[in-house]
């Protein structure tokens, strides 16, 4: 292998951040090769044995090794389906961020049930989770939120969800109970290290500390520990207000930085791809990709696939594994 040649160079462990994720990543490769000799390990046996079954007419053993076979093949699906994440950075641990769209209260709620999915989405895969920061809603909701998804693939699975989230359905904000549309965007980018992954010149960075904002009571904080980071280059923005240490926030602030400024990267090739295959890329709000109905009938439909699911309640409760599927199939990116 290339890598295990690179890593016998001593100039290879000059950078020890960046030979560590190489190493890592070798030794990925290394168990997907010795999982695929094992299952044709399986494979050959339960292939001689049918055989032998077959010609000493033993039933019950035809029987055993039907249900190995079942086994065996719901592994190599496995194996396929992970063969499908084949980005870079698909094995790492996700940062996904929520914004609200315009429409107040409205696109406030719905914001917070997308973060409600996702969390219900990421506890059934047994994907550890926590929010980094949350910025609530004025009367309901939130404005923004950033959930931290740890665990093999999670960034694999996630990037199927960036865009623009649509939801139809009779305002519970409402007097009338009219029908609203509401508007959420998710971004999703991949946890990356300074250094290994990408470099931070902190003469770039602007660093400025206010007081956490809330909706009052307890909850506000009475010292200014809130920090906004500011990329000042590109202009990028990371904020985090959610611990009650300056150090934390800062830790995290830094963390969602890095992240946006290597998604900013990730979008610059992206981009430069589709110019010279002459695709075309959609500006961020106006990249709808899913529609939630509530009312007048339920459906939930991605526009980038066509799969769709009739139980809109199910959806929410974060049984989004067909979307994902789906997206994946597709070799889409």
């Amino acid at each position: 292998m290339q890598l295990e040649s690179q890593s016998s160079n001593e100039s290879f462990w000059l950078d020890s951040q960046a030979a560590g994720q190489k190493m890592k990543r070798l030794t990925m490769l290394k168990d997907d090769v010795a999982n695929l000799e094992y299952l044709q390990k399986e494979a050959n046996s339960i292939v001689e044995f049918y055989e032998l079954a077959v010609l000493e007419d033993d039933k019950s053993l035809i029987v055993d090794l039907d249900a190995e076979l079942q086994t065996l093949i719901g592994k190599v699906n496995q194996i396929e389906f992970t063969a499908m994440f084949s980005g870079q950075y698909d094995r790492r641990n996700a940062l996904l961020a929520v914004h609200a769209g315009s429409g107040g209260v409205e696109a406030q709620d719905w914001a917070s049930m997308l973060l409600r999915m996702y969390i219900r989405w990421a506890d059934q895969k047994k994907l550890s989770n926590k929010i980094m920061d949350v910025s609530p809603g004025e009367e309901a909701g939130i404005k923004s939120a950033v959930l931290q998804i740890t665990g093999d693939f999670s960034y694999g699975y996630m990037r199927s969800e960036r865009g623009v989230h649509r939801l139809v359905r009779m305002s519970p904000f409402d007097a009338d109970h009219a029908r609203h549309t509401s508007f959420a965007l998710i971004e999703v980018m991949p946890e990356v290290e300074m250094g290994a992954d990408i470099e931070l010149d902190q003469n770039d960075v602007r660093i400025d500390v206010f007081r956490a904002g809330g909706h009052g009571g307890q909850s506000v904080q009475k010292n200014s520990t809130a920090v906004r980071m500011t990329h000042i280059p590109t202009g990028i923005k990371a904020i985090c207000q959610n611990e009650r240490s300056l150090h934390q926030n800062k830790e995290i602030a830094t963390k969602i930085l890095l992240a946006r400024l290597m998604e900013r990267e990730m979008k610059m090739q992206a981009e430069e791809r589709s110019k010279i295959k002459g695709d075309h890329v959609s500006a961020e709000w106006g990249n709808q990709i899913r529609s939630y109905v509530l009312h007048p009938y339920q459906m939930v439909k991605d526009h980038r696939t066509n799969f769709e699911m009739s139980d809109s309640n199910k959806v929410l409760d974060g049984e989004i594994n067909g979307f994902i599927n789906s997206y994946l199939q597709t070799g889409l990116s």
